[in-house]
């Protein structure tokens, strides 16, 4: 629901109320001949500005953009590495419940995301779709995260992974992703701690080495803010169960680096909050994803830059 959507529907609500907000322009719909409400009509002032509030209040939020990487690494497993890469993505969240009790909140989230190359690769199948032959991959998860003890995140999704060209076969899995936000622990100082664990499902493809894995990631996020510039060292550790996922090896990744984001203030706000960002990854590959690599070496350099916007 739009902004003017919003507005509309508080207009109307108030109208039947009996009241007649500030004159606006998307305020055109309520009549202006209402009888003013006398000094003893308090409650009903109240309840009205309570109302309007929460009309203000969307249900549905999100964000959207595209990543340009040099280097498509996924868990420490390189996709690709040539030629021009476009990663765009969709996040919707609904917002089912908000209190104050244990569980603080509890949201529908609905991702969708791609990753288009310039570079075709070989297809499972030996022929190409000429419709979809640079579109290597699309992801869909939808999941449910409830945020309780006010400070943590307990979100749980489904992955899908296809891949329109046929470059793979389908993936699929559940993930459990537990985050804590520490900030009122550590003030500017929050290290944003989070650990995953995901548990490959039964399908044609994987998203490791080989079928029926687990893979666990933990991970540090600090940032900093000067002026209108946030700067964030993300740190990842990911493994595998030293069955699977990663061979016979339980050791998948290390990644750590700088990544800066910049609001675009000069972007209106009624198209809502822009923001560009650039960082750099340095990857320490385990012996078994650096043999499946390209180029067979255990360190890895990745640029990416993108553009987005959150609703």
């Amino acid at each position: 629901m739009t902004k003017h959507s919003i507005a509309a529907l508080c207009a109307l609500t108030l109208a039947g109320l009996g009241y007649a907000p500030a004159s606006h322009a998307e305020d055109s719909l309520v009549p202006t001949n209402l009888t003013t409400p006398s000094a003893d009509d308090g409650k009903d002032v109240k309840e009205s500005k309570e109302l309007k509030q929460q009309c203000k209040e969307s249900c549905i939020s999100g964000d959207l953009g595209v990543t340009m990487p040099t280097q498509y690494m996924s868990r420490g497993l390189m996709l690709e590495n040539q030629g021009v890469i476009a990663q765009p993505y969709l996040d919707l969240y609904f917002k089912l419940y908000e209190g104050t009790g244990f569980i603080n909140k509890v949201v529908f989230n609905f991702s969708l995301w791609s990753s288009i190359h310039s570079h075709v690769q070989p297809t499972t199948a030996g022929t190409f779709d000429a419709t979809a032959r640079n579109w290597y991959e699309f992801d869909w998860t939808p999941g449910i995260a409830v945020t309780f003890a006010k400070n943590f995140t307990a979100t749980l999704s489904y992955f899908e992974f296809d891949s329109p060209a046929s470059s793979f076969d389908t993936a699929r899995s559940i993930n459990l992703n537990i985050a804590y936000d520490d900030t009122d622990l550590l003030g500017k100082f929050a290290l944003h701690p989070h650990v995953t664990v995901l548990s490959e499902l039964n399908a044609p493809g994987f998203a490791g080495l080989q079928g029926h894995g687990w893979y666990y990631e933990i991970g540090l996020a600090p940032s900093y803010t000067a002026g209108p510039v946030t700067f964030t060292v993300p740190i990842t550790v990911g493994l595998g169960d030293g069955k699977r996922f990663y061979g016979d090896e339980a050791f998948g990744y290390f990644a750590t680096g700088l990544q800066i984001s910049v609001p675009l203030s000069f972007i209106p706000e009624c198209y809502g909050k822009w923001t560009f960002s650039g960082g750099y990854t340095w990857y320490l590959l385990g012996d078994n994803v650096a043999d499946a690599t390209a180029t067979g070496h255990e360190s890895q350099h990745v640029l990416q830059g993108a553009i987005g916007l959150t609703f």
